[in-house]
């Protein structure tokens, strides 16, 4: 089988879309608190606690630095963390794969709806901290509401990564070595709380080059800064092109693995 075949699909796609966004709505107060504290949590914390001790940090306040880079952070775990752990409980425990494809519809159907959720939970929790972070006076309108549709790509692209791991992933517990060995680092590392140019050459080129959120972060922080460049869409041709990619690779790694 060719990890790289494009998987046949129709709007039943949808189907499994539907089905976890009604059970998301069944919890939907617990479910909407996260991304509404979270940003609250850290712009207390770093931005005007750390903040009051860094004057300007690349020519603006550090809350109006850290802030978009609070958004991509939420981008990237929502999704991600939606189709590892979600999807594996979803697939393992709850055997709801099996019950779904029981239906008309395919294995490669059941994933992308997945993904397409992972996706929708990047663009809901986006959606939600930038309204919080907005009512700071931390970003500039309209550009940021660009953030909005782009969130669904990026999330669209952490969704697949997550279940590429959860294709190869043995059991449940594996999957905290992708959450600390990539998804930590990238945290860290990918131009969140200081700038990559701090950082030896070396380091900057492989976070542009291998690390998801530094492209997601640029392009977030250039939006809510209303700095845009001819390098934005270089990250966003880089974003879209690697999302495609994935999501074509975990579509079959997951085939792959239930059919097995």
């Amino acid at each position: 089988m060719s990890y790289f075949a494009f998987p046949r699909l129709s709007n039943q796609v949808w189907k499994v879309w539907l089905r976890n966004k009604d059970v998301f709505m069944k919890t939907y107060k617990v479910n909407f608190l996260p991304p509404f504290l979270e940003p609250l949590l850290y712009l207390f914390a770093l931005g005007f606690g750390l903040g009051r001790y860094i004057d300007v940090i690349e020519g603006v306040s550090y809350p109006r630095f850290i802030a978009p880079a609070l958004i991509a952070i939420s981008v990237m775990n929502s999704a991600f963390f939606e189709c590892t752990f979600g999807s594996y409980v979803r697939m393992y425990y709850q055997k709801t794969f099996d019950a779904i494809i029981a239906t008309p519809l395919s294995i490669e159907e059941v994933i992308t709806g997945e993904l397409l959720w992972g996706a929708t939970r990047s663009l809901i929790y986006a959606t939600i901290m930038l309204t919080v972070i907005a009512a700071f006076g931390l970003i500039e309108l309209p550009y940021s509401l660009l953030i909005i549709p782009f969130s669904f790509i990026a999330g669209f692209l952490f969704a697949s990564i997550g279940m590429c791991f959860t294709a190869i992933t043995p059991n449940i517990s594996s999957l905290n070595y992708p959450t600390f060995l990539f998804i930590t680092p990238m945290f860290l590392f990918s131009g969140t709380f200081f700038p990559l140019s701090l950082l030896p050459e070396p380091i900057q080129y492989f976070a542009f080059a291998a690390l998801p959120l530094t492209h997601v972060v640029s392009i977030v922080r250039s939006l809510t800064l209303a700095t845009l460049s001819g390098f934005l869409l270089v990250s966003f041709a880089w974003v879209v092109f690697v999302s495609f990619l994935l999501f074509v690779l975990s579509v079959n790694l997951m085939k792959k693995r239930l059919i097995a």
